[in-house]
C-alpha cells in the first residue's frame, strides 16, 4: 500500500465512523504525511492505522510522547471549530496534530506548538520541515504556562491528560475561543471541548480517551496502589482512605459475583461512557482498576483493562464487569473483601438506576469554575472535583425520582 492510498483509507474509515463531517478536516487528514512524523522503521500500515503510534518513551519504558489516535485527533480538530486564519496553540507537541492544524488554518492561521521535552521538540521541528509545514512554531517550554503572544488564541488544543487547568490557558484564550482538553475528573478522563460561559468554562463535547500525562508544574498523577504488583494496579483521584494491605489480602479471598439483567448493544459505546462517569460520580469511595488481564487470569475480569470503575471500602473492593451474550454484552460486579456481597449488591443497584433515568439522555453537564467557586445547591446528583487552580462540577439532569 501507497502512503496515498493509506491516507485515502483512513479518511473514508474516519468519515464513515463519523469521526469526520468536514471537508476541511478531511482534507487535512488527505494531505498529511502521517508516516514522516513516526519513528524510523513504522510500516506504511502502521503509521495510518486508526491507533496511537508511540514515538517516545521513558526510562520505565512508558509512553511520554505519541501521535494519537487519528479517530481522536479528527474528533478534536472538528469540535475546536477551527476555520482559515485562526490562531491555534498547541500543548504537547510531536508535529503531526500541529500539521493537520495547519492545513485547516490555512496560510492567514498561526500555529504554536509547545513541549516541554527539548528531544520532541527537535524531532517535531525536524518532522514539520521534512513534511513541508516550516510555518508551525515549535516552543521549547512548560505547557503550563501557554505562550504569551501579540493576541489571543482563537483555540489552545491540549494534547497531554491534565487534571486542571492552568490559568494560562484561558487568561490566553480569546472570549469566543474553544480550549479542547483532556481533563482527568476522578480517574475519569475525558476529552472536553470548553467555551467561556460568562464565569466559567462549559463543556459543549465530551469523549472517554486516554493520553499521556502532563509533565512540569501541571503534573499531578493519580496515587497508584498495586495490587499484583503493576499487574493489577488501583488507581485513587480523591482523598479516598483505603487499607492497601487488607485489598491485597481480599484477592486471596473468595470473588463475590453477581449479574445485572441490563444489557448493552455493542455498538452503544457513548452508552458505556455515561455509565462509567455516572460510578464515579456517586458520594462514596472510588477509584479506578487497572489490569493486565493476561497475567491474572482466572483472578481478576474487569469490564475495562485500562480503567474501569470500583467501589471501595476500606478493606474491600468490587468492580464492573461484562458478558457477552452473541449481540449484546451483560453487566455484572466481582467482589473481593468483607463488604464484596454489600459492594456488588450497591453496584448493581447504580447500574440499574442508571438504565432508567439516563442510559438515554444527553449525559451530565460539565462546568469548569475559579478554585473557590460556591456553586448554589442543587437537588440533582453533582460531582465536584477540586484542583489547585479550577473546581470542575459534574451535574446530572434531573429526574422524576
Amino acid at each position: 500500500m501507497t502512503a496515498d492510498d493509506a491516507r485515502r483509507q483512513l479518511v473514508d474509515q474516519l468519515r464513515s465512523q463519523g469521526w469526520i463531517t468536514r471537508p476541511e478536516v478531511a482534507a487535512a487528514f488527505t494531505a498529511v504525511p502521517r508516516h514522516l512524523f513516526a519513528p524510523a522503521g513504522t510500516s506504511i500500515e502502521t503509521a495510518y492505522a486508526n491507533d496511537v503510534v508511540v514515538t517516545r518513551r521513558g526510562s520505565d519504558g512508558k509512553a511520554t510522547s505519541s501521535i494519537s489516535a487519528p479517530w481522536l485527533q479528527a474528533y478534536m480538530l472538528e469540535t475546536a471549530g477551527l476555520r482559515p486564519g485562526a490562531r491555534v496553540l498547541e500543548i504537547g507537541s510531536g508535529g503531526y496534530n500541529a500539521a493537520l492544524i495547519a492545513e485547516v488554518v490555512g496560510p492567514a492561521g498561526t500555529v504554536v506548538s509547545v513541549d516541554i521535552d527539548a528531544q520532541v521538540v527537535t524531532r517535531a521541528q525536524a518532522a514539520l520541515a521534512r513534511a513541508g509545514y516550516p510555518q508551525v512554531e515549535v516552543v521549547h517550554a512548560d505547557g503550563a504556562h501557554g505562550h504569551p503572544a501579540d493576541g489571543l488564541w482563537d483555540a489552545v488544543l491540549v494534547t497531554v491528560e491534565a487534571s486542571d487547568l492552568p490559568p494560562a490557558w484561558t487568561d490566553q484564550l480569546s472570549p469566543a475561543g474553544r480550549l479542547v482538553v483532556p481533563l482527568r475528573m476522578r480517574g475519569n478522563t475525558r476529552c472536553l471541548t470548553l467555551q467561556p460561559a460568562n464565569d466559567h468554562l462549559a463543556a459543549t463535547a465530551s469523549v472517554q480517551c486516554g493520553f499521556v500525562a502532563m509533565q512540569g508544574q501541571g503534573r499531578d498523577p493519580a496515587r497508584r496502589v498495586p495490587l499484583r504488583g503493576d499487574d493489577a494496579v488501583l488507581n485513587l483521584d480523591d482523598d479516598t482512605t483505603i487499607n492497601a494491605e487488607a485489598l491485597r489480602a481480599a484477592l486471596d479471598g473468595p470473588r463475590v459475583e453477581v449479574s445485572s439483567p441490563v444489557t448493552l448493544d455493542m455498538s452503544m459505546g457513548a452508552c458505556l461512557e455515561s455509565l462509567h462517569l455516572w460510578l464515579a460520580s456517586q458520594p462514596r469511595p472510588y477509584g479506578v482498576l487497572r489490569v493486565d488481564r493476561d497475567r491474572t487470569a482466572g483472578l481478576l475480569d474487569p469490564q475495562d483493562r485500562f480503567f474501569c470503575p470500583t467501589l471501595l471500602t476500606s478493606d474491600s473492593l468490587a468492580y464492573l464487569t461484562m458478558r457477552r451474550h452473541d449481540t449484546t454484552w451483560q453487566f455484572g460486579g466481582h467482589g473481593f473483601g468483607p463488604n464484596a456481597t454489600r459492594l456488588t449488591s450497591d453496584l448493581m443497584e447504580l447500574i440499574a438506576a442508571w438504565d432508567q433515568q439516563f442510559r438515554a439522555g444527553a449525559g451530565p453537564d460539565i462546568t469548569v469554575h475559579p478554585a473557590g467557586t460556591r456553586l448554589p445547591d442543587t437537588e440533582r446528583l453533582r460531582l465536584l472535583v477540586p484542583r489547585r487552580h479550577t473546581l470542575t462540577a459534574i451535574t446530572w439532569p434531573e429526574t422524576d425520582r
